[in-house]
């Protein structure tokens, strides 16, 4: 058949519109070497350590990069996916890009990809692009906006984008946490999972993944984000601000992080007759290491340490059908004009 090229001109794709998931990342073992380089990665990227690199890579490459990979190794060991030898984050973002490939059509592909760690958003990127795709939505899974995760994933494509000679046209997913088809799949979520307990829960807590103070100060809207979820999801479900809660986790080094804190709160709840909890991750569209092991794991054993006689972790909404209807959702409004 006849392409209307020149002879020894290169194939040209189809055009096509790719769509590509970005998630925060994983190593790909437990071992120290793995957890090591992907924490190296992690914590070297100035838009989620904002200390002068001059001052924070010593420290980095010397006393935290001897111990921490020990410790958050183990961590993921008591989380990994051993059947497919994977962190929880990886196969559930796989799984989300393949079921958001079924409802979105051929027309449309679907990737994913990691700001740290394999797959590399460059190789999710030139995948595409090798597929035919002369448009792209970056789509950062994160439904409040920080510069320390959506930011940081948009600067990691945006990089591999320079080295490009054709360069597709590019839109980036923004954050969607009052989006109403978010409220509804979240408060839908949550409860269900209520719901399905053998206990009624005194307080459910939504735990965000906490930010250092100064960040917020310096302009980061994220806790106001957070904070306007959990009020949406609190007027969906007709609940009252003491029946859900919100609390901040995952907090790293001496600064002052946003409070309350979920693990201090944890353990002060029994005291004050709080015994039987429920505790929801809404920064997170994925489960993984700070969800599955910080909250169901670890978070348990500091609330029944404290007192407490009830405990329950109520999933991310991952790849279920809750999920992946609000992701199709605020994918398709973003692709409006483009398909």
């Amino acid at each position: 058949m006849a392409t209307g090229l020149p002879a020894g001109h290169p194939a040209i794709a189809t055009p096509k519109v790719g769509v590509l998931l970005l998630n925060l990342g994983t190593p790909d073992g437990t071992d120290y070497w793995s957890v090591r380089r992907y924490l190296s990665e992690f914590l070297s990227d100035p838009r989620v350590i904002e200390s002068p690199p001059w001052l924070w890579q010593p420290i980095l490459q010397g006393v935290v990069l001897s111990t921490r990979p020990q410790k958050s190794g183990a961590n993921y060991a008591r989380i990994w996916d051993k059947d497919a030898n994977e962190s929880p984050l990886r196969v559930i973002t796989r799984k989300q890009a393949t079921k958001l490939q079924e409802r979105l059509g051929k027309n449309i592909i679907v990737d994913f990809a990691m700001r740290y760690g394999n797959p590399s958003t460059k190789s999710g990127i030139e995948a595409l692009q090798a597929a035919g795709c002369q448009k792209i939505l970056l789509a950062p899974l994160y439904p409040q906006y920080s510069a320390t995760t959506t930011a940081t994933a948009n600067d990691k494509a945006f990089d591999a984008l320079k080295t490009l000679r054709w360069q597709p046209a590019v839109r980036t997913l923004p954050a969607y946490f009052d989006e109403p088809a978010y409220i509804e799949a979240l408060a839908q979520s949550i409860a269900d999972g209520v719901a399905a307990l053998d206990f009624t829960p005194d307080v459910i807590l939504t735990s965000y993944h906490g930010m250092p103070v100064q960040y917020f100060e310096a302009g980061d809207p994220y806790h106001c984000q957070c904070l306007k979820t959990t009020r949406l999801v609190r007027e969906h479900l007709g609940w009252s601000e003491d029946k859900l809660k919100v609390t901040f986790q995952s907090r790293f080094g001496p600064t002052k992080w946003l409070e309350p804190y979920t693990d201090a709160t944890l353990m002060a709840l029994p005291a004050e007759g709080i015994k039987r909890v429920a505790v929801v991750a809404p920064a997170f569209s994925v489960d993984c290491i700070e969800t599955l092991e910080e909250i169901a794991i670890t978070g348990r054993e500091q609330f029944e340490h404290a007192g407490g006689e009830r405990y329950a972790y109520i999933p991310c909404l991952n790849d279920s059908e809750l999920g992946m209807g609000m992701l199709e959702s605020v994918i398709r409004k973003e692709l409006a004009g483009w398909v």
